[in-house]
């Protein structure tokens, strides 16, 4: 799994001012009805992930007339990513349903990738490592663009929040 890692300033809201600050998650909890704990490993990668969503991100749900921050859960059904969006106290603020259907492709592609990856680790040269690494952030890349566009007119993230989103898909789907 990749975590974003790259640029910006760490904490909450970075520069922006409250309004900036407003725009953001929280918190990011799983529905353990729909996505049940795996192995240890897998668990540890999804608690990255949402650790480092949490700690820097831009998330809007649009047309929200009182501006967050927010919390979101995120749930699997039928075969569809629920993104149920509250205020830090509860109240709800949207629900989203997004097909994972078009992620499919990215997400084979993105594990066979770093399969690759880590057996180069064991045994290429640096240089090898390098090419597959930037094959992999260029699928991680892909797969958050298209994150983006499917969350157009729903919820408004920029592209480094779209990174750490879909690094968290990955780690739902990932298998060990």
């Amino acid at each position: 799994m990749e975590s974003s890692g790259e640029g910006g300033a760490a904490g909450h809201g970075g520069t922006g001012g409250p309004a900036a600050a407003a725009r953001r998650l929280v918190a990011v909890t799983l529905d353990e009805a729909s996505i049940a704990r795996t192995t240890r490993d897998i668990d540890h990668e999804r608690a990255i992930a949402i650790y480092d969503l949490v700690e820097e991100n831009t998330f809007a749900p649009v047309g929200d007339t009182e501006d967050g921050p927010y919390k979101l859960t995120l749930a699997i059904r039928e075969r569809r990513l629920v993104l149920d969006i509250t205020r830090p106290d509860g109240r709800p603020v949207a629900t989203h349903l997004l097909s994972l259907s078009p992620f499919r492709g990215v997400l084979k592609d993105y594990f066979l990738i770093c399969e690759s990856y880590y057996q180069a680790i064991r045994s290429a040269s640096p240089s090898q490592i390098e090419a597959i690494d930037m094959g992999r952030r260029g699928i991680h890349n892909e797969g958050s663009q298209l994150l983006m566009e499917r969350l157009e007119g729903k919820i408004e993230i920029d592209f480094d929040t779209a990174r750490r989103l879909f690094t968290l898909i990955c780690a739902l789907h990932w298998k060990g």
